[in-house]
């Protein structure tokens, strides 16, 4: 079977609906998690006041962003982390590389991390003979599957429990089937704890990543990211430049809103900070901390002020959960490593138009998704002005969106501009209406993808100028 890919998806969206256990998984998933975010913030009030502040702060963060990197940058080095800059994917696991080389590693530890997930770090550094293992619950789960994530907070939601044990079963050895849940979270706590002291490295995502202090946060609900980073002696953090915040008190705000949107949680059970190596007297902490800032098409984004909304994100998951789309087809129908309503704004800019113009059409632009976002990004507009850039090569840039125009249609803009003259030309306007009146009957039932889930539209016999005319001449007037 081939990987999924975003220029399958409507193949890919087929199937998930045709699916029906993976229907049923995800309907009781979503169920719950949109319970649990509504459980936590029963005060409307108090929602609006937060996602406020938490919108207020990261768009002042983004307003300050290369300044900020640079604050980051030398406040990390005087604390002894070591900075290095990635413009993509490939640049990212070649420092990566270059690091475990220098330390003869041959295996690497990870907490969660969705970044590497971009860069498809795994895949990368088994090509150098370097061996990956995903220490949380849900990526080792899926890794043992030689699956992917299918969501950015819950990575093993597409499965129910039957499945996370027939998973353990084909894959680990001496392990007793069972449904019980805390068992297999055992299970896998046990496989998983000797490898924290085997490995030559530990690695981590970044959730926010502080200026002011050089200090790097992560959150965590397994203890999992912990472990991957006081274990090993030398750690490696892999984030996104846009995860930069200016101030260590713009923390809490944000640490709120990311908990009570993603699991309902008033706090996770850990949250780490980062500040330095391992310092003398102090019993653990790596010898080395590494900091990989990746770029990877945010500065595209970054450079149009209504498209940098995107960069906002803290990567909730909120708007997946509420999206018809999503809680329908699951993560996999994307072909992304970022699905969902957020993952259609922030593909095109890491992977292009031309690969990902299927994905800013797949949705109802109902808003749900900009309804729960912690930090108010009007993802509904972005997908607008996403479609406008798909088809139009004439929007400024500083610096272009790749497959810009890559939807254009010759006929479409035939059509439009045909339309256009006879909405201004009143004579050639009646004579198009005549026209489709007293030629309703050769209106083909097939029109093309728009008939696929919905009927012919039937064209009326009489226009409403007509009925108009007819209901003032047998006395019906405006009271």
């Amino acid at each position: 079977m081939s990987a999924p890919s975003p220029k399958q998806f409507h193949n890919q969206a087929k199937n998930a609906l045709a699916d029906q256990q993976l229907r049923d998984n995800f309907r009781g998933a979503m169920d719950y998690l949109k319970e649990k975010r509504k459980s936590a913030f029963v005060d409307a009030d108090e929602e609006k006041s937060v996602r406020t502040a938490a919108e207020a702060i990261r768009q002042r963060c983004l307003s300050k962003l290369p300044e900020l990197l640079e604050q980051l940058e030398e406040q990390c080095i005087a604390n002894g982390i070591k900075v290095h800059w990635a413009q993509d994917a490939i640049e990212a696991n070649q420092l990566i590389a270059n690091i475990a080389n220098r330390h003869h590693a041959t295996n690497i530890i990870k907490g969660k991390s969705m970044v590497s997930e971009e860069v498809e770090l795994n895949h990368e550094m088994a090509k150098l003979g370097i061996d990956c293992l995903e220490s949380d619950m849900g990526e080792y789960i899926v890794q043992l599957d030689g699956d992917k994530p299918s969501h950015i907070i819950m990575p093993a939601i597409h499965k129910n429990i039957q499945e996370v044990s027939d998973t353990f079963e084909e894959n680990l050895e001496d392990f007793t089937p069972t449904l019980d849940v805390d068992e297999l979270i055992q299970t896998g706590r046990r496989k998983l704890r000797q490898k924290f002291y085997d490995a030559d490295i530990g690695l981590s995502g970044v959730n926010f990543a502080v200026a002011e202090t050089g200090t790097l946060c992560l959150v965590e609900n397994e203890g999992n990211g912990r472990m991957c980073t006081t274990i090993p002696k030398v750690h490696i953090a892999i984030t996104g430049i846009e995860k930069v915040v200016e101030f260590l008190s713009d923390i809490p705000p944000l640490f709120s809103a990311l908990t009570r949107s993603a699991t309902g949680q008033e706090i996770t059970t850990y949250f780490n900070m980062i500040t330095s190596p391992r310092k003398s007297g102090e019993l653990d902490g790596p010898e080395e901390v590494h900091l990989v800032l990746l770029d990877n098409g945010r500065s595209q984004a970054y450079q149009d002020e209504e498209l940098r909304k995107t960069l906002q994100c803290i990567r909730c998951g909120a708007c997946m959960n509420h999206c018809p789309v999503y809680t329908r087809i699951g993560g996999h129908a994307y072909g992304t490593v970022y699905p969902g309503p957020i993952g259609k704004i922030i593909s095109p800019h890491l992977m292009g138009l031309d690969d990902t113009q299927d994905l800013i059409t797949a949705s109802s632009m109902c808003g749900a998704c900009a309804e729960v976002c912690p930090v108010n990004i009007p993802i509904s507009d972005m997908l607008q002005r996403l479609r406008t850039e798909a088809k139009n090569p004439e929007q400024p840039y500083h610096l272009p969106l790749k497959g810009q125009n890559v939807a254009s249609s010759r006929l479409e803009r035939f059509l439009i501009s045909t339309f256009s003259f006879a909405a201004t030309h009143p004579a050639f306007y009646r004579s198009g209406v005549w026209f489709a009146k007293t030629f309703h009957f050769l209106m083909p039932n097939k029109l093309g993808a728009w008939t696929q889930c919905r009927t012919s539209p039937q064209l009326a016999k009489k226009s409403v100028s007509q009925l108009l005319k007819e209901r003032k001449g047998a006395g019906h007037g405006e009271a």
